[in-house]
């Protein structure tokens, strides 16, 4: 089994440590978080029609770039 080590800001730390469940490691969260993610957006796939999907895909791109780097 590898591992990889990661850096959180304290504030985020805070915020995984309360979601931690008793006994639960912080792979253990990260894989509980991680599946229920991708669950949700598999129910919610083909729901919405974006009639301005490629000018939203850009700005979220974009937002995302600005948010790294603050």
């Amino acid at each position: 089994m590898s591992f990889k080590t990661l850096t959180v800001k304290v504030s985020v730390y805070e915020k995984l440590l309360a979601m931690k469940r008793e006994n639960e490691s912080f792979s253990d969260l990260f894989e509980r978080l991680s599946k229920n993610n991708i669950e949700t957006l598999r129910k919610l796939h083909g729901c919405t029609k974006f009639e301005k999907k490629d000018q939203m895909l850009r700005e979220i791109e974009k937002k995302r770039k600005e948010q790294r780097y603050v």
